[in-house]
């Protein structure tokens, strides 16, 4: 763990906004940092980054909801992400899409009750010579089917 992690949220919200401030072009960067240190971004922290900023609440708002990469809520433990382009919609990435809501207990852009889970469309995971691709937390997986992710999802519960 380093030294950040280890801050208050508010504090290392901040400590990161003074860091990107005179930056140009310093939101996006601003917001993946704030994301990639707590897993989401509080709606709490919009005031603070809009003012380190010097903008506007709803344009910090507005960016963070525009991009469906950025979450407002804490992600469950497991972060799985199915592709749904179409070379992977192609191969079968729909029905594995149903498959992981039954499997994970929870709808796209939700967490499981457990909070073990939380289930994300992407549009691209840059395997579409090797379609369906599925992401688990920071883990590519390629040539995905139902019984692969049924594996892979009893794997995550048996480490539990």
């Amino acid at each position: 763990m380093n030294s950040t992690q280890a801050l208050p949220e508010q504090a290392l919200i901040d400590q990161l906004v003074q860091q990107h401030a005179s930056e140009p072009g310093s939101l996006l960067p601003l917001l993946h940092d704030i994301q990639d240190k707590l897993g989401f971004i509080p709606a709490s922290s919009v005031p603070s980054i809009a003012q380190g900023l010097n903008l506007s609440r709803a344009e910090v708002h507005g960016v963070i909801t525009y991009y469906h990469h950025f979450r407002s809520t804490a992600p469950g433990k497991h972060v799985i992400q199915v592709c749904r382009a179409e070379a992977c919609q192609s191969c079968g990435s729909e029905e594995l899409w149903a498959l992981a809501e039954k499997l994970l207990g929870c709808k796209g852009h939700e967490t499981s009750a457990n909070g073990m889970y939380s289930l994300e469309p992407v549009y691209c995971l840059g395997l579409c010579a090797s379609s369906p691709a599925v992401q688990i937390d920071d883990r590519l997986h390629a040539r995905v089917n139902e019984a692969k992710l049924t594996r892979l999802v009893q794997t995550l519960e048996a480490a539990a």
